[in-house]
């Protein structure tokens, strides 16, 4: 199904003249407004479409961070919003993406043993984030006639991945972030 993926390098704008999606600075937590829990995960099957498993940023804006934030605001900043992603941000350009499982696994460590930073808490999401050319995405229109089972797949194919994001071409030329997938929420939903 997903023989072809986004190639572009470019970076992705949040906003486009005409979208709902508003882009907001980074913020710190106690300024991030609550984003109500998770819905009670409604049950998908394999065949209904991969949709009904994607947050939809037309519906629910993402929440963004600046890549000079540190990583333990970052990650508490993820806890107040009810998310386990984070869009990196400079600007209206993503840069890249970073998620609770980059900060809590070995990622900063990784990142003291090849600097000449010392402390945890000195690292900025900059730091550890997936670079932008590195997201995992897909196209909306690939995802438009997708299913749920194509998603599961390609998070199989990509076992490290735990987000794509998914991008829409917009006029005149650019790239727009639509949405996001989760393995977790993904397989929360078959699951329940």
């Amino acid at each position: 199904m997903f023989d072809r993926e986004s190639d572009s390098e470019e970076h992705a704008v949040i906003t486009r003249p005409g979208d709902s999606l508003a882009a907001e600075p980074a913020f710190a937590a106690r300024e991030m407004p609550r984003r109500p829990g998770p819905p009670t995960a409604r049950r998908v099957a394999p065949t209904d479409p991969a949709m009904s498993v994607m947050t939809d940023f037309t519906a629910q804006p993402p929440v963004l961070v600046a890549p000079e934030r540190l990583i333990d605001e970052a990650l508490r900043d993820m806890m107040v919003a009810g998310v386990r992603a984070l869009l990196v941000s400079r600007g209206e350009k993503v840069i890249g993406l970073i998620t609770s499982y980059d900060i809590q696994g070995e990622r900063p460590l990784q990142f003291l043993n090849n600097s000449n930073f010392t402390r945890h808490d000195e690292i900025q999401v900059g730091h550890i984030m997936t670079p932008w050319e590195r997201v995992p995405t897909l196209e909306w229109q690939t995802v438009r006639a997708a299913r749920v089972q194509d998603i599961a797949e390609r998070f199989r194919a990509e076992r490290t991945t735990t987000h794509i994001v998914v991008l829409e071409r917009a006029e005149p030329g650019g790239t727009v972030v639509r949405g996001l997938f989760s393995r977790t929420q993904l397989e929360r939903q078959l699951a329940s």
